[in-house]
Parts: C-alpha cells; structure tokens; sequence
C-alpha cells in the first residue's frame, strides 16, 4: 500500500499513470437545450 502500489490513487499519482482508480477525464457534461436558457434582459426606452 502507498506510493509504490499502482492500484492506489497514491500509487499511480507516483507513476504517473492513469486507470479506474485515478482518471483522466471526469464524466461527459451534459449541456442544457438552448430553449431552456434564460433570455437576455430587455431594457425598456425612454419616452
């Protein structure tokens, strides 16, 4: 256990290799639809 196991977080960060334990990239992001969005403030005019 620790930094030479590389089926540990610490261990791989050591070894500087990635796996289950210690991921490259977190899950996708999802992005909302466009119509979902809040539209843009309108100012009203002077009269």
């Amino acid at each position: 256990m620790g930094k030479g196991d590389k089926r540990t977080r610490r261990g791989k960060i050591f070894a500087g290799s990635f796996g289950k334990t210690r991921p490259k990239h977190k899950g996708a992001v999802v992005q909302p639809p466009a119509a979902e969005t809040k539209p843009a403030k309108k100012t009203k005019a002077k009269e």
